[in-house]
């Protein structure tokens, strides 16, 4: 069985957007490399421009997820990422209240109503093998209380942003022990992989 994890581009000062839900700062090294990548959502393709390290992990990331759990929110912000997640990838979504436009033969999307717990395991059974990907500030949270995230993922953005969504706020835990797996340095970002001490 897989692992399961969560990934996010964030400012140094732990932001992973800016005011009105703003990724554009956070995500600037996408687009700064010299490397085309083209990433397919249900409407349009994401053309983004990275260096050859940042191929690589996206190149990690389509191969070894296999479904990913996402708050109703980032499913909203992202439009339902137009149909289709850019990774292509069965995504379990958590909420008091299911978009029936949504539920239907063939959807990616499937709605657990009874916590991040159900969804993780649902999440999980779909995936297989293959790891699971936690999106959104609040599941990654709901997460790692719970004691289901076994690895985060942090792409460093030199940046402070001052103001917006963070990442880790309002935990309200004992403090987690990280061991440091991974660190790459890359133009205009730094690739950290922790992996959660249980």
């Amino acid at each position: 069985m897989g692992t399961v994890g969560a990934g996010f581009s964030t400012s140094l000062d732990g932001f992973i957007a800016g005011p009105n839900d703003d990724y554009g700062r956070v995500f600037a090294w996408m687009s700064s490399g010299d490397t085309d990548v083209t990433l397919s959502t249900g409407e349009h393709d994401i053309d983004l421009k990275v260096s050859s390290k940042g191929v690589e992990q996206f190149e990690d990331m389509s191969q070894t997820i296999g479904a990913i759990v996402s708050g109703r929110r980032m499913f909203d912000v992202a439009g339902a990422w137009g149909g289709k997640h850019p990774l292509n990838v069965p995504i379990v979504v958590v909420t008091h209240n299911v978009p029936q436009e949504w539920v239907k033969p063939g959807s990616p999307f499937t709605f657990v109503t009874d916590g991040v717990e159900s969804a993780v395991a649902k999440a999980k059974e779909i995936a297989g093998d293959k790891n699971v990907g936690v999106g959104g500030a609040d599941i990654t949270r709901q997460c790692l209380k719970a004691g289901l995230l076994d690895e985060i993922g942090i792409d460093l953005v030199p940046v402070l942003l001052g103001s917006g969504i963070r990442l880790f706020e309002h935990l309200g835990i004992e403090p987690i022990e990280l061991e440091i797996t991974s660190v790459i340095e890359d133009s205009g970002v730094t690739y950290l992989r922790y992996r959660v001490v249980k």
